[in-house]
């Protein structure tokens, strides 16, 4: 049996949580399309649909928020956060956002123009959706390794740097404004990215005069793997691991609502005056003025306070700690997951769970209505809903190579009692995995169809 180790928090407050009738259940999934993002929370027993804004906020954060100047320009949080910004990440200028999409929403407004390209290891899906709604391409380059949820790569999140190298020179650096890396690789299993990468992925841009961005919502995760796996790193603090990752790159997105430990907000961080001005421009139309952005005072000062906590090593041993836990006894029922553990969430390998089931009958959809329905346990699909597309030339579907249900652990919100009655649901699943049937959509929309998507059983 996994062992893991005990909170390292005591327990304040407490919110109730009821698991309704297994009927009840049934009969919500039909009145949603079988989409459990459209299943009020109420009716959620243990929901592991995402990481982003969930997290438990601690005594300090909450002192914080009483100390929220809501100053329309000019606040105090405002700098205390620019502070934080600054120790940890090291950029010159940072614009605050209400989450981060709307960080990726003002980076790509200014930086891209249509037909151009932005490449990284793996897009996650509200960062390909804001390349294309501005009429770019974007372009994953994870190594081979991160497409195979059976290795043990310790860095299966690393880009691969000589197909960037040959994508650069089919297409020309002109049409690459940027490049990006996602730490850590929630696309692909929430895999971490190794520092050794992370320079190489720099030396590489900087050789063709392309800037360089991090999606940084989880910083702090991946630099306690670069701790635990990296030679070199073993002796080296966060704060060391995490000055050194941002030191190669020219700016970063950021969603707070992951490794920032808050409910909501974000930023977008830069080096370069003129990108910063720009930036401060469109913060201006779409979000609020630039030392707010779209966050009240008492945001900010929560954000500045939970970035300096995800720094803490014996939350991130306990954090990523669950995640080893869950793997560890679904590994044990030989329930198929993405291996090694990732730092965020425990990835369900839908294509072996469900082998009977072809991609373009939705499998992991399939599989995450079955999975409320089996216990009330919501989590998200990842796999064809979210990422398969029409190629705009042969107009044949494209599918992902990944076809996963991500399980994401919200911070300090659940005990291990949690996760074992989520390994128990998910064992008693796959013990009768070949009565489960694929879906068809009945409607979808445009652009992150996933959220909004209706579902049938196929006849």
């Amino acid at each position: 049996m996994p062992k893991m180790i005990p909170e390292p928090f005591r327990i304040k407050v407490v919110e109730p949580i009821k698991l309704v009738p297994r009927p009840e259940r049934e009969k919500l999934l039909v009145e949603v399309g079988y989409n459990p993002f459209l299943i009020r929370s109420e009716h959620i027993y243990i929901d592991l649909l995402t990481d982003s804004g969930t997290s438990a906020m601690s005594d300090r954060q909450w002192a914080g928020i009483m100390e929220g100047d809501e100053a329309y320009a000019g606040c105090r949080n405002f700098f205390h956060l620019d502070e934080t910004i600054r120790d940890i990440f090291g950029f010159n200028y940072f614009v605050p956002t209400h989450q981060g999409r709307a960080a990726e929403k003002i980076l790509f407004s200014i930086a891209l123009r249509a037909g151009q390209y932005v490449t990284n290891n793996m897009h996650f899906d509200t960062t390909q959706a804001n390349i294309e709604a501005v009429g770019g391409r974007p372009v994953n380059l994870v190594i081979d390794e991160g497409l195979d949820p059976t290795s043990r790569h310790p860095f299966k999140g690393n880009l691969d740097l000589d197909k960037l190298t040959s994508f650069i020179e089919e297409v020309g650096a002109e049409n690459i404004p940027l490049g990006m890396i996602t730490v850590t690789n929630n696309s692909g299993g929430g895999q971490p990215v190794s520092m050794e990468n992370i320079r190489g992925l720099k030396d590489v841009l900087a050789g063709y005069d392309i800037p360089f961005f991090i999606d940084a919502c989880r910083f702090a995760e991946n630099a306690h793997f670069i701790k635990q796996r990296e030679p070199g790193y073993a002796d080296k603090t966060i704060l060391e691991i995490a000055n050194e990752m941002f030191s190669y790159a020219d700016g970063c997105t950021m969603s707070a609502k992951k490794d920032g430990l808050v409910n909501i907000g974000g930023f977008l961080a830069m080096n370069d005056e003129e990108l910063y001005q720009s930036a401060c421009n469109q913060l201006i139309l779409w979000e609020g003025f630039p030392t707010y952005g779209g966050l009240a005072g008492r945001d900010l000062e929560a954000i500045a306070r939970g970035l300096r906590e995800a720094l803490d090593e014996s939350y991130l041993a306990y954090r990523v700690g669950q995640i080893e836990y869950l793997v560890g006894r679904l590994l044990e029922a030989q329930v198929p997951v993405v291996e090694p553990p990732g730092g965020h969430a425990v990835y369900l390998d839908v294509r072996r769970f469900l082998p009977h089931v072809l991609q373009s009958q939705f499998p992991a959809q399939a599989l995450a209505a079955q999975l409320y329905l089996e216990g009330g346990v919501r989590g998200v699909e990842m796999g064809s809903v979210m990422f398969a597309h029409r190629d705009s030339e042969t107009g044949r579907m494209v599918y992902p190579d990944l076809e996963l249900v991500r399980l994401a652990i919200p911070r300090r919100v659940y005990t291990q009692t949690h996760l074992d009655y989520v390994a128990e649901t998910i064992i008693e699943l796959y013990q009768r995995r070949d009565r489960i049937q694929g879906m068809e959509i009945v409607y979808e929309a445009p652009f992150l169809r996933h959220f909004t998507a209706r579902f049938k059983p196929v006849s």
